[in-house]
């Protein structure tokens, strides 16, 4: 792995060439605070503690406060499974993505997306109160889940049987998010917390000063736009000389976009602790016919990581040889979140209202400093500085009405959300070190940059996404009969996205040698442009991908019955027709009257069945089987052929406008007993059959860059088996000592298998940007889907007093590895290996001065595992990314009032 000290020497913009600037944030860690409605003295609630609302729901029996209705689970007309307030609080997550891991069959790849029974993403549905949300992350349609907090939801179902309630883009299943409505009582509860991180706190890392409010997550102007840019965006034109340009315009241009705070990295040997803070309340207004719950919750979370990575390609089939590059890598991110909840709940007689309002922005402040090998361009050294700001906003308002007249319910719910991404000042240089004898190079052992392209170049980018969705739906049941229960519904949902990506370059020539080996603020500064004439090109005006608009429109009605066909045998059965128009297009910035790019209209309609039988066997058992077809869409950014950098993967992503829906065909049978209150023993069997599954692939270019894009495969099949366990054992039995007599002990275990496979022909074909070409030069026969893990393992072991809040939990998870990507020019898939994670929570609730106080202590990945995305083929091996993650321990409490 790379040695940071290596990096303290060669860098050009260390504190040694420059007085530091004071960082202006502070330090990050995971949330902290407690559940809001949750007394800290309670004993841990169980499963009926979770409020539950989704769309239909009056009918299926658990879009009502389950509090006092029993296995919720397995009242259900589906399988699900649901983690309420106490569940997320026992696993001490600050996120929901955190505690969805520990869902059977459940995974949580990269920031917060969560995969279903080995299925990507894509086939995953993310609702909010019943609602879609739209998503401020420009590789996904769908919303990570690491941007909601635990403490303003209330309980997360999982629902991995489709029912035609649920929109037709269901895969591997839906995740519904329930936020905090009306509490039990008026309560006040202040949360903080720190956490320390191994690989990071108090080590060494890089970052550069930006604003001084860049600790909050917001701006204070620094990055916004400068005014003669922003008159040339709004030009029409591209800003080239020539083109309604001249050079003393972009030099001006250019003079605005000096911005030393967003280009001046910084060597910082003590990167800060990790920190949280948040503040909830809520009470309860009596009215004469009923009551007026009101909550709300504010908190920010600012936390650090570094990863110290190697990164390497190769262009050997076999990856044999020494890696064409071959790159150490130091990025320390700085994440901020902060998140603001304003609910009311209203319930007048049977009748029930919500509105809902949340908003969440999540801010990531990186830094990336590389030294590699380029051997491709005769063994140079090559040092590579970025710096990036990456601004995800989600504003959200729902209102939702549920009527009961007795035997009919009527269900209302509508909502608004918009979803922001703003990427401005996204700096990138490049220096090179060809190490040639001074006679044939002066400067061969020194690293230069003469904005030429062979030798260093310098790139900055601005980029901004703004999705706009509307949705309103409308759910009628009627009980027709004793246990006989139908639905009708109509669903709409009205999606908007654009999204613009300016890019360019510095472009210099014959500058001389003492100004190429100057660091980047001065190698750009006001001087080195007006001296040496050095000019800015836009390179996103040359291939036509700089603006996209895109949308999505979808119509759905649907039919469902819900019966008791005969004693002890259950049947919801339903069909959902629905009706979509996708497109995305790219936005003629320039008038030039025509584009290269293929543009995506995507008009289809689909009649989409689903049932599902359950059998009580025996009082404490029954037997579900369940059949249905489904759907799922490419997502945007599969389909914007424009250019983006991952931060998470340090990869660059172009999408596929040729891209087409895919189809499932889903069976599942699933045992169910549940032999004591709260506990359960399951096992199920599912199988998928999907037409055209789309998956990524990894291409590598002339200058060896990994770049990955998504094409349909043919088909795949999946198929798999899961067992879940949830036992309490009760501890009075061990000593009649008090400290035992109300504890007991947890055991919660999960275990998945699944087994995918792409069928590819030799006649099958693929379309990729408007060329249709041969399925097998990208997919192998029989390999298995990305993101599929064969195996996973979640065990959760702890002791908790049932009387009080005292909970000492163990948990460990395990995911065997899975693709990430179809690799290149058939080469081995990149595959990720999660390996074991080992965690440890306590959660001890104590009083003083007649105040309620919770603590809780977390140590994460005690087991110090490393992150690996590798190709392997036979010996020989090439890593995409590879980084210890560090082990993390924090320290947090809440006081309520």
């Amino acid at each position: 792995m790379t040695k940071r000290p290596i990096f303290a020497s060669l860098l050009l913009l260390s504190t040694a060439l420059v007085a530091p600037a004071a960082l202006a944030q502070g330090s990050g860690a995971d949330p902290a605070p407690a559940a809001a409605d949750e007394p800290v003295a309670d004993a841990a609630a169980q499963d009926e503690d979770a409020d539950i609302s989704i769309p239909g729901g009056a009918d299926a029996e658990i879009v009502v406060t389950g509090r006092f209705t029993p296995n919720v689970v397995r009242a259900t007309p589906e399988v699900v499974s649901v983690l309420s307030s106490a569940d997320i609080a026992r696993t001490g997550e600050g996120d929901i993505a955190g505690s969805l891991q520990r869902v059977t069959g459940l995974s949580v790849v990269g920031n917060g997306f969560v995969y279903v029974r080995g299925l990507g993403d894509r086939y995953s549905l993310a609702l909010l109160n019943g609602s879609p949300l739209p998503s401020p992350e420009p590789l996904k349609r769908v919303v990570p889940l690491d941007l909601f907090p635990s403490n303003v939801i209330d309980s997360t179902l999982v629902q991995k049987s489709y029912s035609a309630n649920f929109p037709g883009e269901f895969g591997g299943g839906v995740i519904n998010l329930t936020t905090k409505s009306t509490p039990r009582e008026t309560f006040l509860t202040f949360s903080g917390g720190v956490g320390w991180d191994s690989e990071t706190t108090n080590e060494l890392g890089y970052t550069y000063y930006g604003s001084d409010t860049d600790w909050t997550g917001f701006d204070d102007g620094t990055r916004d736009v400068p005014p003669l840019l922003k008159a040339a965006f709004a030009s029409g034109k591209p800003i080239l000389e020539g083109a309604d340009f001249t050079q003393d315009d972009l030099e001006a241009i250019q003079m605005e976009l000096v911005n030393a705070e967003t280009s001046l990295l910084q060597q910082n040997d003590h990167i800060p602790i990790n920190w949280s803070a948040g503040i909830t309340g809520g009470t309860t207004i009596t009215l004469p016919n009923g009551e007026l719950g009101i909550i709300a919750t504010m908190g920010i979370s600012n936390k650090w990581r570094t990863r110290d990575t190697l990164q390497q390609t190769s262009l050997n089939q076999d990856l044999s040889g020494d890696p064409q590059t071959s790159f150490n890598r130091v990025i320390t991110d700085n994440r901020i979140v902060v998140n603001g909840l304003l609910g009311f709940g209203l319930e007048l007689g049977d009748h029930k209202f919500r509105w809902t309002n949340l908003f969440i922005r999540d801010t990531l402040k990186q830094a990336r400093l590389g030294l590699g090998v380029d051997r491709n361009q005769s063994e140079r050294d090559i040092l590579e500085q970025d710096t990036a700001w990456y601004e995800r906003q989600l504003i959200n308002t729902q209102l939702v009405a549920e009527f009961d007249f007795d035997r009919l319910q009527l269900d209302l719910r509508g909502g608004y959300a918009n979803s922001q991404r703003e990427a401005p000042y996204e700096r990138g240089f490049t220096y090179v070190r060809t190490n040639l004898p001074t006679e044939q190079d002066p400067t061969g052992d020194k690293f230069v940059n003469d904005l030429g392209g062979n030798r260093g170049d310098a790139t900055i980018a601005f980029s901004d996404l703004t999705e706009n969705l509307w949705s309103g739906g409308v759910d009628l049941s009627y009980e027709v009969a004793p246990r006989i229960t139908a639905t009708i519904g109509y669903a709409y949902s009205d999606t908007s996205r654009t999204a613009v990506r300016r890019a360019f370059q510095f472009r210099g020539s014959n500058l001389p040698v003492e100004v190429t080996q100057l660091r980047p603020d001065y190698l750009l500064s006001d001087a080195t442009i007006q001296l040496y004439d050095i000019s800015l090109l836009e390179t996103s005006a040359q291939d036509g991908t700089a603006a996209f608009d895109a949308a999505l429109t979808t119509h759905a009605g649907y039919g469902q019955v819900q019966a008791e066909i005969i004693p002890g045998v259950n049947i919801n059965a339903g069909v959902r027709y629905e009706d979509a128009r996708q497109t995305v297009r790219p936005i003629d910035l320039f008038n030039t009257g025509s584009s290269a790019i293929v543009a995506t209209n995507l008009n289809n309609d689909y009649w989409l069945p689903a049932v599902t039988l359950t059998w009580e066997v025996a009082p404490d058992m029954q037997l579900r089987i369940n059949g249905s077809k489904t759907i799922a869409r490419p997502q945007f950014r599969e389909l914007i052929a424009q250019v983006y950098q991952d931060p998470e993967s340090n990869r660059e992503f172009r999408g596929n406008p040729s891209l087409t829906d895919s189809e499932l065909w889903n069976a599942e049978v699933r045992y169910e007993w549940y032999f004591d209150r709260d506990q359960r023993f399951t096992l199920a069997g599912f199988y998928k059959s999907i037409d055209r599954p789309i998956e990524t692939f990894t291409s590598i270019s002339t200058d060896s860059v990994a770049n990955s894009s998504f094409a349909n495969a043919p088909k795949a099949t999946l198929y798999g088996a899961e067992v879940e366990v949830q036992k309490y054992v009760p501890l009075d039995t061990l000593s009649d000592a008090p400290f035992w007599q109300s504890r007991r002990l947890v055991l919660i275990g999960n275990y998945t298998y699944t087994k995918s496979e792409i069928k590819v022909g030799d006649d099958d074909t693929t379309v990729i940007n408007g060329v249709t070409l041969s399925a097998a030069d990208f997919f192998f026969d029989g390999s298995p889907l990305t993101g599929q893990s064969d195996h996973i393992v979640n065990f959760q072991i702890g002791i908790e007093d049932q009387d009080k809040l005292s909970q000492q939990t163990l948990l460990f998870t395990y995911a065997s590895p899975r693709v990430t990507s179809r690799g290149p020019s058939q080469q081995p898939d990149i595959r990720e290996k999660p390996g074991i994670s080992v965690d440890f929570v306590a959660r001890q609730g104590v009083t003083l001065l007649n105040k309620d106080i919770e603590l809780k202590f977390e140590a994460r990945n005690l087991t110090g595992r490393t992150y690996k995305e590798v190709q392997e083929a036979g010996d020989n091996r090439i890593f995409l990314n590879r980084y210890k993650l560090g082990r993390t321990f924090s320290l947090s409490a809440s006081l309520k009032f």
